[in-house]
């Protein structure tokens, strides 16, 4: 089982564009991490990207793999018993990520006549913040730098906002990170490089980059800026990429 760093697949689109658009329309079925870890994983062996599926899904689709073919790796959840400070196990239970070879690729596969669906990503704000559970208010900040901010489970995007999605996407990430459980985030020009603001940030990057919407540029940069000579660690990529899957499949 292979570790798998998730703060250098964010380092990867961060800095390399139209990574996610490519992947989404391919491996639109799974994570966004998951399509991220397939794309490397064909690339890395000179293929194209093209669909990938279990064995078992490729036999139900009239496909048999053929011999000598090497299973795709991916991330699947599984619960483990914690351990007290003498290392014995609770009854307590945590999640980890690990990575299982399950999958190939259509070009490891041969039988059938198989036409891919070829998805494009699409967003609708109204069904995101139900399915969420988040309210977007009117715009009541006195500061005229703010572009938005998020407070519980609200939202608010000031009128005169330059980008006004990309904003919205990175509130509700506030919101989804669970960065408003700690009080009020107010987001302007001015707003002191964290942790907290660079994870939002970067889920509004994903975002917008997936959705082919303005804006990717700017938040590449905010997000470079933030960092300066930091980097992001694991824990946070991982927090990003699900915070960014929660709010795309929630407006899907």
């Amino acid at each position: 089982m292979n570790k798998v760093q998730f703060s250098e697949y964010l380092k990867d689109i961060v800095t390399k564009e139209g990574v996610l658009s490519s992947c989404y329309s391919t491996f639109h079925n799974y994570s966004l991490l998951n399509q991220l870890l397939a794309s490397s994983q064909l690339k890395g062996r000179g293929q194209n990207l093209a669909p990938i599926a279990s064995y078992k899904r490729w036999q139900e689709l009239g496909r048999q793999v053929k011999k000598g073919s090497k299973a795709i790796a991916l991330l699947m959840p599984v619960l483990v018993n914690k351990k007290d400070a003498e290392g014995n196990k609770t009854d307590d239970k945590m999640q980890l990520f690990v990575t299982r070879n399950n999958w190939f690729s259509l070009d490891d596969t041969e039988g059938a006549e198989f036409k891919p669906e070829v998805k494009i990503a699409a967003w609708n704000k109204d069904k995101a913040l139900e399915t969420l559970n988040i309210k977007e208010t009117s715009f009541q900040s006195v500061n005229g730098n703010s572009q938005g901010y998020a407070s519980d489970r609200e939202i608010a995007i000031n009128p005169l906002a330059v980008l006004p999605h990309k904003t919205r996407f990175h509130e509700l990430a506030h919101v989804v990170l669970g960065h408003t459980s700690e009080g009020l985030m107010s987001d302007s020009e001015l707003t002191a490089k964290n942790i907290k603001e660079v994870e939002a940030e970067s889920v509004a990057y994903i975002l917008c980059d997936l959705l082919g919407l303005e804006g990717a540029k700017e938040s590449r940069g905010y997000i470079q800026h933030w960092l300066q000579s930091e980097s992001i660690s694991d824990k946070s990529a991982q927090k990003i990429f699900g915070a960014a899957d929660k709010i795309l499949k929630a407006g899907q």
